[in-house]
């Protein structure tokens, strides 16, 4: 049975049909968030390719050595806890629905392990946003709610995969996963090309992917940070599938997830059970219809600015950092001392966000919006 329907925020009209609402896919400071799509915005982007080179130089000056962005990453600005007010209050409060949240960071259990020590977040589940080599590209898997007692143990074997380094057949370890009724499986953002081989080329492979690992994949999720144009193909994939679709909001700002899930179940593993039954009750909020790159850089502002009380820091290069040649992982704001000028413009240039009148003006530069049609 898949029984998948996806609502408009504006037209939700809740008779009580629904209890719950569910918030997928959200990224806390935990995420390690790859720092090399830099040199692929830089290509279209005149002012970050500026300042992608003033920051290379510098660093060749102070350490005599190429900066290489594949060794670096930057983090999200909340925690764990902040993450999972932001997003539990956002259904409460916009949908007077009961909150079910999962974290899903990149590899990485460390946020929901923490809250587990918390009276009020012991229902959070513990997720995780697997990256899953195959062939010339990545797929991302959400996997959601490994039982607690073992999941240090399952990543072990799940970064070993990740790293290739692993002798255990992937449809092993997803037989492993699954095995558990309250275990969920989604394909995360199956039709994004994030690794740039091609657009075709990885549908091709993530439709093949998606049949030979068909008995593991529960459902397809549609991406609030990606266009509906990719999301519509995803539909299409998990009708050809026989898959129920579901929310993933991709949270890695302040901005609360985009697309949720509403539900009757009273737990996270009720829910699964849900959706493992084919059944699932998708809504696209109205945040969701607003221009995506307003939104990407209204995301790129959360990034840049200042957190007085960050684990990290408080600048953002602060909360960035690069695996150096001697093996040691430091921040740029250590690696470079004073930020370079063109980075320093260029970050300036985003915070021009929050000047209300700035902001207006991207607003109308951005004002097309993509039609969404079910």
């Amino acid at each position: 049975m898949n029984v998948s329907q996806i609502h408009f925020e504006q037209d939700l009209r809740n008779n009580g049909e629904f209890r719950t609402g569910v918030s997928l896919h959200g990224h806390t400071l935990h995420s390690q968030e790859k720092l090399d799509f830099i040199y692929r915005l830089a290509t279209q982007i005149t002012p970050l390719r500026l300042a992608l080179e003033r920051g290379e130089a510098r660093y060749r000056n102070i350490h005599g050595a190429s900066l290489d962005l594949s060794r670096a990453w930057w983090t999200p600005p909340l925690s764990a806890y902040d993450a999972w007010k932001l997003e539990a209050s956002h259904i409460a409060e916009r949908f007077d629905l009961a909150p079910l949240v999962s974290l899903s960071d990149h590899d990485n259990v460390d946020a929901p392990i923490l809250l587990q020590h918390r009276e009020e977040c012991r229902p959070v589940p513990v997720s995780v946003e697997w990256t899953v080599p195959y062939g010339g590209t990545f797929f991302h898997l959400g996997i959601h709610n490994m039982a607690v007692e073992n999941a240090r143990a399952i990543m072990t074997e799940m970064e070993a995969f990740t790293a290739q380094t692993s002798r255990v057949p992937l449809a092993d370890l997803l037989r492993m996963l699954t095995s558990n009724r309250d275990t969920l499986v989604i394909f995360n953002h199956p039709n994004w090309d994030e690794n740039k081989i091609g657009e075709e080329a990885h549908r091709a492979a993530a439709r093949q992917f998606s049949g030979i690992y068909k008995q593991y994949i529960h459902a397809f999720e549609l991406n609030g940070l990606r266009p509906w144009s990719e999301n519509r193909t995803v539909v299409d994939l998990a009708r050809q599938f026989g898959k129920p679709i579901v929310s993933g909001g991709d949270r890695h700002g302040l901005e609360a997830n985009t697309i949720l899930n509403l539900s009757s179940a009273t737990s996270f593993s009720e829910f699964v059970d849900e959706i493992r039954d084919g059944y699932s009750h998708v809504v696209l909020t109205r945040r969701y219809m607003e221009p995506l790159a307003m939104r990407i850089l209204e995301n790129i502002e959360d990034v840049l600015q200042d957190y007085d009380n960050h684990v990290y820091g408080r600048h953002w290069s602060d909360r960035a950092f690069y695996l150096c040649d001697d093996g040691v992982t430091r921040s740029l704001k250590t690696l470079w001392g004073t930020e370079p000028l063109a980075v320093r413009l260029f970050t300036n240039g985003v915070n021009l966000m929050r000047n209300p009148r700035f902001k207006h003006a991207f607003r109308v530069a951005f004002a097309k919006r993509e039609e969404v049609v079910l």
